[in-house]
């Protein structure tokens, strides 16, 4: 009976070394969309692609659906704090942005059709179940001009609350 604890801790234990030994999902998905949110503010070229990628890396990577919606929820909301950050600044470092998505080593990743990916550094990962790759991302020409009126709808009803005007009317402004 002890030999069997012993070997069940030390599966446990080399089993939690192993999955901690990577970025957690929701990090990366993270990351992603802090990525995409610079691409789509600044119109770079490879945005479409690039979404598509980064949606079938964390569909590939997540080991079961519950996790695989907190990572798209992750991804997108990391891509609209991105865009507003962006946003914010007046889209001023937009130049260097646009020039520095395009040139990603991501994008020499190859996606196979039953969501495989073969990354640029030659490694493979495999889905848990295999999905149609091609129906992960619709290019949506809009999708900027959407986001950009939430922001600025969003704004205006900021400038225009009343804390807002109060604060503004005591600093005599």
């Amino acid at each position: 009976m002890k030999k069997l604890y012993f070997y069940t801790f030390l599966a446990l234990l080399l089993t939690f070394r192993a999955y901690s030994a990577e970025p957690d999902l929701l990090t990366e998905a993270e990351t992603l969309g802090e990525v995409a949110g610079e691409g789509l503010a600044c119109q770079a070229s490879k945005y479409d692609t690039y979404e598509l990628l980064a949606r079938a890396y964390i569909t590939t990577k997540a080991p079961n659906n519950e996790l695989l919606v907190q990572a798209l929820s992750a991804y997108t909301n990391s891509k609209v704090n991105a865009f507003i950050s962006n946003a914010n600044s007046s889209f001023a470092d937009c130049p260097q942005n646009r020039t520095r998505f395009d040139n990603q080593a991501i994008f020499k990743t190859v996606i196979y059709g039953n969501g495989t990916l073969k990354t640029p550094d030659g490694k493979i990962l495999k889905p848990v179940q295999a999905y149609d790759a091609s129906k992960l991302y619709q290019k949506d020409p809009t999708e900027r001009d959407k986001i950009l009126k939430a922001y600025q709808s969003y704004q205006n009803r900021l400038l225009n609350s009343p804390a807002y005007q109060k604060v503004l009317k005591e600093q005599g402004l």
